[in-house]
């Protein structure tokens, strides 16, 4: 976990088949002159200032992860989420609470997360 060098962050899980590559190609090249040549239109490229300012982090494993995710979401339960919430959400209509920060399967009948 790197230090924050220039304000308030927000941290996120990504849920998406290959998310770790999905997220590191949307996030293009560490080194933003490197992203700027290579990458131009991902996050690094069109907002990075510096190598240490470079506007986003991305996990680089399934390990990184789960060590990431731990450390920022300390009640977040990964086999929670695989066998109750993730099947849920694959089933169909998905709603995000902003209140919250969260997206969720509405249940039948009710309104906001379950």
């Amino acid at each position: 976990i790197a230090q924050n060098l220039g304000g308030p962050i927000r941290a996120y899980i990504l849920a998406r088949k290959d998310a770790i590559q999905f997220w590191r190609t949307l996030m293009g090249p560490t080194r933003v002159f490197q992203a700027r040549h290579v990458a131009p239109d991902s996050i690094r490229g069109s907002f990075g200032l510096t190598d240490t300012r470079n506007t986003t982090h991305g996990s680089d494993s399934v390990v990184s992860a789960s060590r990431e995710i731990a450390a920022f979401f300390p009640d977040f339960s990964e086999q929670r989420w695989y066998e109750e919430e993730e099947p849920q959400l694959r089933c169909g209509l998905v709603c995000y609470s902003p209140e919250g920060g969260i997206h969720y399967a509405p249940r039948t009948g009710g309104l906001g997360p379950a």
